[in-house]
């Protein structure tokens, strides 16, 4: 009931074209299917072993994002039932899952990750490198990859303003690169994932159509 509660109130904060990624790193398959029952169909995980632990014994049709900082050794192991990967950091990685859907004959959903933090520990690739990944139309080349979109996270801070600066420049950089020749026409690169339990609502003003809330639906973790 503790979820259930808290995914109602969460969803009642949410616009209708907002999806929710429930965050179920840490949390046992039993959690994760309160939530299920209570009406969630997506989540995130952030570790390969760990969701490969689990995906076997929840219901086939949870759509499985991947959203951490994934190792190009580790993507065999999700290829085969993963929906998105929204972590995607360097253009090595894209080239692997690329390799790896091909060898399931898939077509696999990914968003870039841009840095925008001030954090030197988050990942992710630089505005200016973003921009000249896909004006040098290096995503066409990659046929088993299908690009939606971006993803990025804010500074930990409990600066308001600076957080919602760095989800404006996600957004702003998103149009730039939905205006491009490469992207222009593609009505699938329409996703901007950003936003987590503390800052989703702001991520939301700022253009998110992906929030990644744990805490805030699943409470504390333990790992």
């Amino acid at each position: 009931m503790f979820i259930r509660n808290n995914f109602l109130e969460i969803k009642s904060h949410l616009p209708e074209d907002v999806k929710l990624i429930a965050v179920s790193k840490f949390h046992p398959v039993e959690v994760i299917r309160e939530a299920y029952d209570a009406g969630q169909r997506i989540f995130g995980e952030n570790r390969v072993q760990e969701l490969t632990a689990k995906q076997p014994f929840l219901p086939h049709d949870i759509e499985w994002h991947f959203i951490g900082t994934l190792q190009t050794n580790k993507v065999k192991f999700i290829a085969p039932f993963i929906s998105m990967i929204q972590s995607v950091d360097t253009l090595k990685l894209m080239q692997e899952i690329n390799r790896q859907a091909e060898n399931c004959n898939r077509l696999i959903r990914v968003l870039i990750e841009v840095h925008i933090a001030e954090e030197e520990s988050k990942h992710g690739f630089s505005p200016d490198e973003c921009k000249a990944l896909f004006a040098d139309g290096i995503p066409e080349q990659l046929k088993n990859l299908q690009i939606c979109g971006l993803m990025g996270m804010a500074t930990f801070t409990d600066d308001k303003r600076q957080v919602r600066r760095e989800f404006e420049s996600l957004h702003t950089l998103f149009k730039e690169i939905k205006s491009l020749p490469s992207t222009t026409g593609n009505d699938l690169f329409m996703e901007l994932s950003m936003g987590m339990s503390d800052d989703y609502l702001i991520a939301i003003e700022e253009g998110s159509t992906m929030v990644r809330i744990g805490s805030a639906l699943f409470g504390a973790r333990t790992k």
